[in-house]
């Protein structure tokens, strides 16, 4: 099943298992084996198969184990500077993301003869 923004989230959960369960026997791991070697619980891993929640450490750690770790790189890409941020803050990188716009937009339309 492809994952996409229409699935729920548990429905995205047993998707990640699945694929995690398919990859551990696609190594010919155990469940015993994989949770012994990332320092978790097997129920653990039982647990992260069947589509439950689990905290982030205890994924990336079982990503380790499955040599699927390198595809965490892709997940969220690594975002820097725009070319335009760059040029406003004459090349610092930015430190916090103000909301006047996004709420200025909500509230009543602009109109030319306002002040920015």
């Amino acid at each position: 099943m492809k994952i996409t923004d229409l699935l729920t989230d548990d429905a995205v959960l047993a998707e990640l298992g699945a694929r995690i369960a398919g990859r551990r026997l696609a190594l010919g791991l155990t469940q015993a084996e994989v949770a012994e070697q990332a320092g978790i619980a097997k129920r653990t891993l039982e647990r992260i198969e069947a589509g439950q929640t689990s905290q982030l450490t205890t994924l990336v750690r079982v990503l380790r184990v499955l040599d699927a770790f390198s595809g965490l790189d892709g997940l969220i890409p690594e975002s820097g500077p725009s070319p335009m941020d760059l040029l406003k803050g004459k090349g610092k990188a930015r430190q916090r993301a103000s909301g006047r716009r996004a709420a200025r937009a909500r509230g009543k339309p602009w109109r030319w003869d306002e002040k920015s």
